[in-house]
């Protein structure tokens, strides 16, 4: 039996015992702080911000990673999150990575777990493999098909079918913090925005914490997210809705991103990137990054003066961009 299974098959037992004391079966301290706690004691002056980075492919993008890692590291974000391929393709680097984060550096790692293509004895190992790392923060997600994101959705057949079902298990496993997905334009999959709406409530009445949002470009579909949940169910809606940046420096590459995921560039802006970009056959970078990193700003801007719970940034594991815009918002300094 894997590590992580034998982990989750005891694990019920354990947590009563071994919370007390605060140590995992491998001896980490268990009781890692939250991220609505983190969140929570950020000085008021200063909006809480965090970044999202991938798992490696190889050594080159390994070595890229932890420049990364380690420039964010002086900043000192509130968490980084980690995330996991589609149908559990990057599994055991995922664990690896945010492992070594959590042991290696003073970062407070967030792991991300997808349902797809999972059964619920896998979705426990995994859990149990991120506990016996110190790993108590985990974002539960549904998943997107291999191969095509926007395809139909299969479950697993001794899987499960929603996230909410994944919150729950979550949960039901031991003292774990978990977080979700929302979308601000409303999931692909949703018939309309008041089952989008339905399904984050769901999850949050499950047990998730907070939720982090899918990359959105116009600041009024968030703030719209923000007060749909609060008309649906007003204690649900008190739960931070941390919205999710993007710096664009790639026109190119984020058109891929937004065909996949689902999610609009507004016409006026697709129209502004398209005129950096020139007509030529490779695209301007320099111009691009430009008005990405202006609209990156700008949105920062609007949220934060929206009062926005915190800012997460998609970083693709290049630190450069990412910085450029928390300094603009003043949020660059290392603290002490």
């Amino acid at each position: 039996m894997p590590d992580g299974l034998r982990w989750a098959a005891t694990y019920d037992l354990r947590v009563s015992e071994d919370s007390v004391r605060g140590r995992s079966s491998r001896g980490f301290v268990t009781r890692t702080p939250s991220i609505v706690d983190r969140l929570r004691t950020e000085p008021e002056a200063r909006i809480p911000f965090s970044v999202e980075f991938s798992p490696p492919r190889d050594a080159a993008a390994e070595a890229r990673l932890w420049r990364a890692v380690r420039e964010f590291e002086q900043l000192q974000p509130a968490f980084v999150s980690m995330t996991y391929g589609a149908g559990g393709s990057t599994r055991d680097r995922t664990v690896r990575v945010t492992g070594q984060i959590a042991e290696e550096t003073t970062l407070l790692p967030v792991a991300h777990l997808t349902a797809v293509s999972h059964s619920v004895d896998e979705l426990r190992s995994m859990v149990g493999s991120y506990a016996d790392r110190g790993i108590t923060n985990i974002l539960v997600l549904r998943g997107d098909p291999p191969g095509d994101p926007l395809g139909d959705w299969e479950k697993h057949p001794d899987g499960v079918e929603y996230a909410e079902e994944l919150v729950r298990l979550v949960r039901d496993l031991g003292d774990f913090h978990v977080g979700v997905a929302s979308f601000p334009e409303g999931h692909h999959r949703a018939g309309d925005l008041e089952q989008d709406t339905r399904c984050l409530v769901g999850k949050l009445r499950a047990g998730a914490e907070y939720s982090i949002t899918q990359m959105f470009f116009d600041v009024d579909d968030y703030l719209r997210l923000r007060d749909r949940v609060s008309a649906f169910d007003a204690e649900q809606g008190a739960k931070p809705i941390i919205p999710e940046i993007m710096p664009i420096t790639s026109l190119r590459s984020v058109r891929r991103m937004l065909e996949l995921s689902g999610t609009t560039l507004p016409s006026h802006l697709d129209e502004k990137f398209t005129r950096a970009a020139g007509s030529g056959p490779e695209e301007d970078r320099a111009a691009v990054r430009e008005v990405g990193i202006e609209l990156a700003t700008n949105i920062g801007e609007r949220l934060i003066s929206e009062g926005a719970p915190g800012l997460h940034f998609i970083t693709l594991n290049f630190a450069r961009a990412t910085r450029e815009v928390l300094s603009n918002l003043g949020l660059a300094a290392a603290r002490v």
